[in-house]
């Protein structure tokens, strides 16, 4: 989408004269940004004038409705410095709940944590209750993690889902940025062992990685409407002070393999359009137990 990068507006209304300035601003190594300076007459009526464009626009950005509500993620440079070239708009499919290849005491347990608390946050923040909340999915791969992941982010009503890969944790700080600014967010961080395992088995450079995880964590107000769900392969490898704190991760859920049950919505979740009828669906359950999805990405 064709944007404006820079911009210069001279207006004048009676005797009145101001300008705008919109200006995009990239230094080396840094977040690309966008000013936007008022030029305006010395004196009361100027910065008068000054004040109500900034509150004109802060009430434009907050009820804009281009990136409100939608899944997000942020392209980033494959240098790692920390630069985005843009925002990336998901169209997901959307998951019932039926769909969901999880045991129902999981799905239960998935449901209260997540779904039923964003339903009690009204509640919470009268009672001054912290309206933040951390989740962590766990399990080896191929058992429904994304899966579990996509069902959530096509149905909490009214949240922007932002996706995070390990391998963007230099922009976290956008990211968190996104995440304020559009509440209230799902911040999703896949494979969160890769940048919070034990300190222990860190270098200087995956320590600093960590600790931006950790301080954005605990930088948010308490009522902030923005939830984290973390996924991991390895969950006995994660660092203490990320899994062992409340705030930072409130519930873990394991994302087991498959049941009976579970199997049987996969077969007739892959096998759409195909003709099959249900001893063939009952035979391949039998024949598939113990066995995980064929992809959590797919």
């Amino acid at each position: 989408m064709r944007c404006l990068h820079n911009g210069l507006w001279l207006c004048q209304e009676d005797e009145f004269r101001n300008s705008v300035l919109l200006s995009y601003d990239r230094e080396y190594r840094s977040e690309a940004m966008l000013w936007i300076e008022v030029a305006v007459p010395v004196g009361a009526a100027g910065d008068a004038f000054a004040q109500r464009c900034f509150v004109e626009l802060e009430r434009a950005v907050n009820t804009a409705r281009s990136y409100r509500g939608k899944i997000l993620s942020l392209d980033g440079e494959a240098d790692y410095s920390g630069r985005s070239r843009g925002v990336t708009v998901h169209r997901l499919p959307s998951v019932d709940r039926e769909d969901v290849i999880l045991s129902e005491p999981a799905l239960r347990l998935l449901d209260r944590n997540v779904l039923r608390f964003v339903g009690t946050r009204d509640a919470l923040r009268r009672l001054g209750q912290s309206t933040r909340k951390g989740i962590l999915l766990y399990r080896p791969p191929g058992t429904g993690k994304t899966h579990t992941v996509r069902y959530l982010a096509t149905n909490l009503p009214g949240h922007t889902t932002l996706l995070v890969t390990a391998e963007q944790v230099g922009l976290l700080g956008p990211y968190m940025t996104l995440a304020r600014l559009l509440q209230p967010t799902m911040v999703v961080i896949e494979d969160v062992d890769l940048i919070a395992s034990d300190r222990d088995d860190m270098g200087p450079c995956e320590v600093s990685l960590l600790n931006r995880l950790l301080n954005e964590m605990d930088g948010l107000k308490e009522d902030a409407d923005i939830l984290f769900v973390l996924t991991t392969n390895r969950p006995e490898a994660l660092e203490a002070a990320l899994a062992g704190r409340p705030g930072r991760i409130d519930q873990a859920i394991e994302v087991p393999l498959p049941d009976a049950t579970g199997r049987g919505k996969l077969v007739r979740l892959y096998g759409k359009g195909l003709p099959l009828d249900e001893p063939i669906i009952t035979e391949a359950v039998r024949r598939t137990d113990g066995s995980a999805p064929p992809s959590s990405r797919s």
